[in-house]
């Protein structure tokens, strides 16, 4: 039996563009009649077949893009929203964004409803509860259909397709090597439950980091918190009861949080403990002192998802491309309340 081949294997074995095969293979006039006999007869020697579904999704092009995200609470999200906006208006795609508020059913229902027609594809970063059950059947089925899914930050290996992420264990590494190099000995990490990706790969840079600098691991300085509850009594009694000069806050809500509790109990941040927590958002550039943040460059990592999302939708008929997951790369904002 022979390989399945697509557009971009004909044109690669012929040396022409895919336009070129695409126009041949639809008897354009623009193509002289050698080349498309040629095309022609390669394409039938390999038994070429346009893929059937993603020709009917493109005539039915709505020109919409369906996005949806877990919260607006955290500012990283609304920034991405914008890039991704801004990217689709400029390639003539509209947005349509509905929040599934952490919850596994509203998105299910989020992206069903919107998959009714509405939308030619879907960019979306899982909702904790998706995490949590790790249940991923809805979009494994949109999937099948030939809706084209981009998942952002927050992802899962179960889900092929294309995926943009922060270079999460890496930057976390790098803000602990900044506390280490500061003279910080008892560097605390407050995160969040394990099935968040996102955490979790930040976890893995802190405890790198520790490793590389030859710092004991003490699992008492790692604070678990949960992403839906109050926390202010555990993070008291976490510094009440923990000697700590350096604390890492995996998102810009726990780290506002623990600096708060701990200028009331006394401590001077930066002095006797720093701080840096995940996102550069409007909390962090009013906090007193400001925050040392890492930013996550939420519009560039929109900008990209909306990118994938396009070219995949633009290019269905045309080229079965694998899929890519790209990488933004974060960057460390030193301000008042880490000592640089």
């Amino acid at each position: 039996m022979k390989p399945k081949i697509t557009l971009k294997d004909i044109a690669r074995e012929l040396d022409v563009s895919i336009s070129t095969v695409s126009k041949a293979l639809k008897n354009s006039a623009e193509i002289s009649k050698d080349t498309k006999d040629k095309i022609k007869a390669f394409a039938k020697f390999y038994n070429y077949r346009p893929n059937n579904i993603a020709l009917s999704l493109k005539n039915k092009r709505t020109k919409n893009i369906g996005v949806i995200i877990p919260d607006i609470v955290h500012h990283f999200f609304t920034t991405v929203f914008r890039g991704i906006e801004k990217y689709a208006n400029e390639k003539g795609y509209n947005v349509i964004v509905c929040i599934s508020d952490e919850s596994n059913e509203k998105e299910v229902i989020n992206m069903e409803m919107l998959a009714n027609g509405s939308i030619d594809g879907f960019i979306l970063s899982l909702s904790a509860e998706t995490q949590l059950k790790n249940e991923y059947t809805h979009l494994k089925e949109l999937l099948d259909q030939g809706i084209p899914i981009v998942l952002f930050d927050r992802v899962t290996s179960e889900i092929e397709c294309d995926k943009v992420v922060l270079n999460d264990a890496e930057i976390a590494c790098e803000a602990v090597g900044h506390f280490i190099k500061a003279g910080s000995k008892r560097i605390a990490l407050v995160t969040t439950e394990k099935y968040f990706n996102v955490s979790e790969n930040r976890r893995i840079g802190y405890l790198d980091a520790l490793k590389v600098h030859n710092f004991k691991v003490d699992e008492n300085l790692i604070l678990t918190l949960s992403h839906d509850m109050e926390n202010d009594m555990l993070i008291t009694e976490f510094f009440q009861n923990n000697k700590v000069d350096a604390v890492l806050c995996v998102n810009e809500i726990f780290a506002i949080q623990c600096m708060s509790i701990i200028q009331e109990l006394g401590f001077n941040v930066p002095n006797d403990i720093s701080i840096i927590g995940f996102t550069d958002g409007i909390l962090s550039r009013f906090s007193v002192p400001r925050l040392s943040t890492v930013a996550q460059h939420g519009e560039l990592m929109g900008e990209t998802a909306a990118k994938l999302l396009i070219d995949r939708m633009e290019w269905l008929d045309e080229v079965e491309e694998p899929f890519k997951t790209e990488v933004i790369n974060a960057t460390l904002i030193k301000r008042g309340s880490s000592i640089n």
